[in-house]
Formats: structure tokens, C-alpha cells, sequence
């Protein structure tokens, strides 16, 4: 890389930090920065899936304070996750570096219409919350079990928009206040990221240095966005989010 490329890989790994812990879809930043510095499809997904570890690790510790009282729900999520983050770093390997260039495309795609519909997900999901009353539901049951495994197979594969998945599926099934989910999501992310990080470690080729420089960067942004992040403007957020990954799609399909 250039001395101007590692600057800019480490910027935007700020930017996914910050951006992962209070919206998600940093990954949307990264991975075309990483395209773009001229790193092959797969490399760059795993040194992006490597470099923001931090990153995630650093906004759960930032929100620690939603943390409380919720190590018996993390840890049933956890097996999930696992499980989730492991099946797709293995397919992400397994399958022909062709067949990934065909079905990032898609993911990218799927991944910016859900920071487009974010808003109104939300809001439906608090009305159904507030309309359905009653007791609170089950911490894992095997719907919200089953729909965070298969969220984590995406994010090992791909990890981009992976906690607004979770974040969909927990706020329609627990009822629990957005923030003390945002800071679970935080949690299962590291986790998606950390299995898949280190099934790549023994089993794949990366960038070492897009690799550090992610991390650092994520690692600052983190603490960034749990500190600092929920006062910026969501929508401006979604757009930037929305621009990079469009460009994304563009250079995938053209590459």
C-alpha cells in the first residue's frame, strides 16, 4: 500500500468503528476502501472481518452499562452466534473465490436495504412491542434462536449490516429497550467476527497491514460511537453508508 491507501484504510476503519457500534454496516466503508487499494474479493473480507474485531469489541466494552443484567441472555445468544459465525466463514472459504464475487453483490445489496428501511423498522418494531403488553418473552427461544444462527452465518460470511439483523430480530422478540439491545448486538458481533477471525487465521490469506490498521482504526472509532455516536445524525449516517456501499456494488460488477 501507499503511505495516502493506509491512510485512508485506517480512516475508514474509524468510521466502521463508530459507525458498527451505533447503526452497524461499517463493513460498507472498509471492504471498498480495501477493493479499491486493488486487494482480490475474499482477501479483503477476511482482512476487513480480522480488523474489526476491535472495533466490535471496543463499543460492547463502551456500552457496558446496557450490559448489565444480561449475561444469562448473552450467553444462550452466544451458542448461536458461534455456531452461526464458524458455518459461514467455512462457506466463505469452501466456496470458489467466483462464486464469492457473484453473491457479494447480493449481500451488499441486501445489506443497504436495510440501513434504507432502519427507521421503519424500528418504528414498527416499538409499536408491536407496545401493543403486545403482557409478560416479557423468552430470552432464546428457538425463533430468535434460530434467527440470530443464521444472521451469524451471514456475518461470518460477509459481516456487513449484520447488527441491524440482530437488531430486527431481538427488538421484534425480547422486550427490551433498544439501547440495552444495541449493546447485546454489540456483543454477538464480536463474537460472529471473532470465530470467523480466527478460522481465517489457520486457514486463509490476508493483509497484515489492512489488517492493523483496521484494527486500530476500529478500535478508536468504537470507543467513538458508544461515546459520542448517538448524538450524530442517523440519516446522514444511512447516506454515507448508502454511497459507499452503491460503490461497492459497482466495482464488484465490474471487477
Amino acid at each position: 500500500m501507499t503511505p495516502w491507501e493506509m491512510l485512508a484504510v485506517f480512516a475508514a476503519g474509524v468510521s466502521a468503528g463508530a459507525i458498527n457500534t451505533v447503526v452497524g454496516s461499517g463493513s460498507l466503508i472498509t471492504f471498498p476502501v480495501l477493493l479499491a487499494t486493488g486487494m482480490p474479493p475474499v482477501t479483503a473480507a477476511v482482512s476487513n472481518t480480522l480488523g474489526v474485531i476491535p472495533g466490535s469489541i471496543s463499543g460492547a466494552v463502551g456500552y457496558r452499562k446496557e450490559l448489565t443484567g444480561q449475561s444469562r441472555r448473552i450467553l444462550k445468544m452466544s451458542i448461536g452466534a458461534l455456531l452461526g459465525g464458524l458455518t459461514g466463514a467455512t462457506l466463505l472459504l469452501a466456496l470458489p473465490p467466483t462464486a464469492f464475487e457473484k453473491i457479494v453483490p447480493a449481500l451488499v445489496g441486501l445489506a443497504l436495504v436495510l440501513v434504507v428501511l432502519q427507521p421503519q423498522i424500528t418504528r414498527r418494531v416499538r409499536r408491536s412491542r407496545e401493543c403486545a403488553g403482557g409478560p416479557a418473552r423468552p430470552d432464546s427461544g428457538p425463533l430468535l434462536f434460530t434467527g440470530l444462527t443464521l444472521a451469524g452465518v451471514y456475518g461470518g460470511y460477509f459481516p456487513a449490516a449484520q447488527g441491524i439483523i440482530y437488531m430486527s430480530l431481538m427488538g421484534a422478540l425480547l422486550d427490551e429497550t433498544l439501547q440495552r439491545l444495541n449493546a447485546v448486538k454489540n456483543v454477538l458481533v464480536a463474537i460472529v467476527n471473532g470465530v470467523a477471525a480466527l478460522f481465517f487465521l489457520f486457514s486463509a490469506r490476508f493483509d497484515w497491514t489492512a489488517v492493523a490498521l483496521i484494527a486500530a482504526g476500529s478500535a478508536l472509532g468504537g470507543q467513538i460511537g458508544a461515546k459520542v455516536g448517538r448524538r450524530l445524525s442517523p440519516a446522514v449516517l444511512r447516506m454515507l453508508i448508502v454511497a459507499v456501499g452503491t460503490a461497492a456494488i459497482v466495482h464488484l460488477l465490474h471487477h
